[in-house]
């Protein structure tokens, strides 16, 4: 049987999971993107805001924890890898130090969401502002 990391790797390989790279600009497009492909690979899970923490190790765990903490882990490192491996070089240098998937992902939430809600918030009211006047074309 195939693991994940293997599966992901043949994926990878593959023409129609090639993503751009995030500049920054088009933030949900970028989002949308890298939850289709960790869907994909069956990893989206660990993108969820609500996601527990890992229990640490214990003696008296079980082979079945045991093996569900090593997966996780890997989907873990697997998803941290590509969501750095799609951002454009300025923001993998911010982002590479962050060892943890959930900072990563919700630092970008916070800042590219923010800023792209912003935009659209200033072009909604310069379209609210416009104003029709009879004496100029429309043609300009």
């Amino acid at each position: 049987m195939e693991t994940r990391l293997e599966t992901a790797f043949k994926m990878m390989n593959q023409d129609f999971v090639k993503l751009g790279l995030f500049n920054g600009a088009n933030y949900s497009r970028w989002k949308d993107n890298m939850m289709f492909f960790s869907h994909a690979l069956k990893i989206s899970y660990m993108l969820d805001p609500s996601l527990s923490e890992v229990p640490a190790p214990q003696d008296n765990d079980t082979e079945q924890v045991k093996v569900e903490r090593k997966e996780r882990e890997e989907d873990e490192v697997l998803c941290w890898g590509h969501i750095l491996n799609t951002l454009l070089d300025r923001l993998y240098d911010l982002y590479t130090s962050v060892t943890s998937l959930k900072e990563i992902w919700q630092g970008l939430e916070n800042k590219y969401k923010a800023e792209e809600q912003g935009a659209d918030k200033f072009l909604i009211t310069k379209f609210l502002e416009c104003k029709m006047e009879d004496h100029l074309s429309m043609m300009g």
